[in-house]
């Protein structure tokens, strides 16, 4: 009986909505105990708080997209595949940087402005380029192959080794770090991993069955619902992140989430199963000119948000900026059900 009530297609809509809050307290709870432990390994490892964000908590707080995607693939779903993906990198840039920004303005690096930035901004483009081939040249297919997805990983691989070679540059506010003994830190990382996995897998299936007793499109669900959902890590991620003033583990966080998306789920998912981006022809599914021209808004966004007001910074007005062109998007999207 009980596990029947638990069971997402068979609860009433008041305990989806009971759960899905459930699983959105998981995911608080796991992003601050992630954070404060991430940041102590981080100080005895002398590695950069921005390299942490970038790998492990990038990484760890995309397992939500990770799962489904891999199990869209699994199905032969590319709407929900890739539509996780692309709504997930929109909402990562657009929403939660800019609520993020809004909290606590972001300082940048060099390096932030002339690696991390455009290797987000390169690997964008290149997923755009493959994805959409066909549409772009004129010949091949709208298809991401199983050798463009063995192409992204080995990408992932090299981005991976060099991203642990960057010199750590500690901001001045690091000397207010807590501090947590290793063994506490890393139990304190297991955890918040934990709590975000198994909040972010609870959000995601009972915000999916809500919306599709309302009735959309899988592809509909993906770039909103599923995108949201599995976001959630992250937007609790760089708002704990925000509040304890650690800007560069946020803005690692997304700019490392956003590239493991791509090159790591997507990758992975295309060696699974090819990845139509056309949609079977089906209406309103496929990625479309309009996903994609914001995908790759976002990143450019992120990237002259470093030139202008206050020069190398992510300050309040740059995430008013993504705020209003998150609402935009959300707006287009529903127009276009």
């Amino acid at each position: 009986m009980l596990l029947d009530m638990l069971n997402p297609a068979k609860a009433t809509m008041g305990l989806l909505l009971l759960i899905l809050l459930g699983g959105l307290a998981l995911i608080v709870i796991g992003a601050d105990w992630l954070v404060d432990g991430s940041t102590a390994i981080a100080r005895k490892l002398k590695v950069s708080e921005f390299v942490i964000g970038l790998t492990i908590v990038g990484m760890g707080t995309s397992t939500p997209e990770m799962v489904v995607s891999f199990m869209g693939a699994l199905q032969g779903n590319a709407d929900i595949a890739v539509g996780n993906v692309v709504g997930s990198n929109i909402f990562n840039v657009l929403f939660i940087l800019g609520v993020t920004a809004m909290i606590w303005p972001m300082n940048m690096t060099k390096s932030n402005m002339k690696r991390d930035i455009p290797i987000n901004i390169g690997v964008t483009l290149l997923l755009i380029f493959l994805g959409m081939n066909k549409t772009i040249t004129g010949c091949g297919n709208n298809v991401l192959s199983r050798l463009d997805g063995a192409l992204f990983l080995i990408l992932f691989a090299v981005y991976l080794i060099t991203a642990f070679q960057q010199k750590p540059k500690f901001p001045s506010d690091a000397v207010h770090t807590k501090n947590i003994r290793t063994p506490i830190a890393v139990l304190s990382i297991l955890v918040g991993l934990g709590g975000l996995i198994l909040g972010g897998n609870l959000f995601v299936n009972y915000a999916t069955e809500i919306a599709t007793r309302i009735g959309v499109s899988d592809k509909f669900i993906a770039v909103t619902v599923l995108a949201a959902g599995t976001s959630m890590p992250e937007l609790a991620t760089c708002v704990a992140a925000a509040l304890k003033k650690r800007g560069q583990l946020a803005l690692g966080n997304i700019l490392g989430s956003n590239i493991f998306n791509i090159l790591f789920i997507l990758g992975g998912s295309a060696l699974i199963c090819p990845l139509s981006f056309d949609g079977g022809g089906q209406p309103n599914s496929g990625m479309n000119y309009v996903d994609l021209s914001v995908l790759l808004l976002s990143a450019i966004l992120l990237w002259s948000s470093a030139y202008t007001g206050h020069r190398r910074r992510l300050d309040r007005a740059d995430g008013l900026i993504l705020l209003l062109v998150a609402v935009g998007y959300m707006i287009w999207l529903f127009i276009h059900l």
